[in-house]
Parts: C-alpha cells; sequence; structure tokens
C-alpha cells in the first residue's frame, strides 16, 4: 500500500514518522512506497488555538489532491494536533483518511490502561484529544496555559532542552501521582522528544509508536483500510 503523508505539522514530527517506517519496512526486508507533502506548522498553529476548524479543513484537501495524483491510498496526519479538525476534514479529502486518535483509544482499552495522563498543546489538554477518545478516561495538568505555552515554544523551535525535559516529565509526574493517571502519552507528537531514552518511574505511551505499527500493518497489508480508515 502506498501511503501518503501530510508533513510540515510540524516538521520535527514528520522526521520521526518517516523514519520509524523506513526502519520498520527494513527490518521486514520490504518497499515502503510513500509519499510526503508539506504543510505550513504556523498556519496549523494559529487555526488550532482558534478553534478554527473548518479554516485548517480547508487547507489539507489540496494537500490530499497532491496525495492522490501521486497515487497514494490513503492520507495521514503527521500530528495529533493536526487532528482537531479530522472530522471536518473527512467529506473534502479524495483519500481514506488514517486516524491516529481510534488506534490509541483502541490501544488504552485493549491494554487495561483506564485512565491516561494528556501531555500537549492547551487545546488537546482540554479537549482530551478534541473529544475523539470514545473507550479512555484523560487527565490533564492543572496549569493547562502554561504546560500548553510550554509545548508551543518547543514545538515551533524544533528543540528539547534540558530544561523543557525537566519541565514535561515533572508534569507527566503529576498526572500519575496525583490525578491518578495509570500511563502519560504525549499527545503532540513534537513531545515525544522530551520523553525519548528517558526513565520514568510511571509509564509512558509513544502515541507516534501505535500509529506507527498501524500505517506499517497497512503498508504490508496485513491491516485493510475500510478496517482503519474514513472518508475518501
Amino acid at each position: 500500500m502506498h501511503l501518503g503523508l501530510i508533513g510540515g505539522i510540524g516538521p520535527a514530527s514528520t522526521v520521526v514518522y518517516y523514519q520509524r517506517l523506513t526502519d520498520a519496512m527494513r527490518a521486514l526486508n520490504m518497499p515502503l512506497e510513500l509519499t510526503i507533502v508539506n504543510a505550513d506548522a504556523n498556519t496549523l498553529v494559529k487555526n488550532n488555538l482558534a478553534v478554527d476548524r473548518m479554516a485548517q479543513a480547508h487547507v489539507y484537501p489540496n494537500l490530499i489532491s497532491h496525495l492522490n495524483s501521486a497515487s497514494a491510498d490513503c492520507a495521514v496526519l503527521t500530528s495529533l494536533g493536526g487532528h482537531f479538525c479530522f472530522d471536518e476534514t473527512v467529506p473534502l479529502s479524495k483519500l481514506p483518511l488514517v486516524s491516529a486518535v481510534t488506534p490509541l483509544d483502541e490501544f488504552f482499552a485493549n491494554t487495561n490502561l483506564k485512565t491516561v495522563g494528556i501531555l500537549g498543546s492547551e487545546v488537546v489538554m482540554r479537549t482530551a484529544l478534541y473529544g475523539q477518545f470514545q473507550k479512555t478516561k484523560t487527565v490533564a495538568p492543572d496549569d493547562l496555559e502554561g504546560t500548553g505555552k510550554a509545548y508551543l515554544n518547543m514545538a515551533l523551535s524544533g528543540a528539547c532542552s534540558d530544561a523543557k525535559r525537566e519541565f514535561f516529565l515533572e508534569e507527566g509526574r503529576k498526572l500519575v501521582q496525583h490525578k491518578g493517571a495509570d500511563a502519560v502519552v504525549p499527545a503532540k507528537t513534537d513531545l515525544g522528544p522530551a520523553f525519548y531514552g528517558q526513565t520514568t518511574e510511571y509509564k509512558v505511551i509513544d502515541a507516534l509508536d501505535v500509529h506507527v505499527d498501524l500505517l506499517v500493518s497497512l503498508a504490508t497489508g496485513k491491516a485493510q483500510l475500510n478496517d482503519h480508515a474514513v472518508g475518501g
């Protein structure tokens, strides 16, 4: 299956998606059919903060048309933040959209993680991934605004300093110790670098791992689009 990725939202997460997909397919000794188009991170942040779903939803169709012209079989948003207008994008898309949120919700349900701590942008935390979780209870930091600003500063800079890493690790600890989370999920793909290679006393679930596993299954034919995609 030919995967079509909408990248650039943000650039760091696009690189990680590409790296993990190529590594996984190489390990399986199978070719990867992949096309990436580039969206603008600043436009996404502006529309996300304004909760202007339709404005961002109308950004995607032109990019998806490019993927369709490149013979991609599906479209993938390489950003959990980019999913805030997922439902609005579906009827505008020429290709089926493969959600990163739905498989994450299924993963938590299947592993009996009933309460999950969310870290990410203010909108992501306030809406518990835009209300797209159906089976999982979520908790968020008390200071949504401060945590959200810390995330945006890191995402737009494309770098994670030691101070920022310590901040997010501590916020994760609070979610587990004070809010009863069974695990913490960095609910923004750009936030992953704050946790990569870190040893924590609490469970951290990388949403990117879950999504990439699904995409590899689609790319290799082990999973079918009609079970994991909508629209198109």
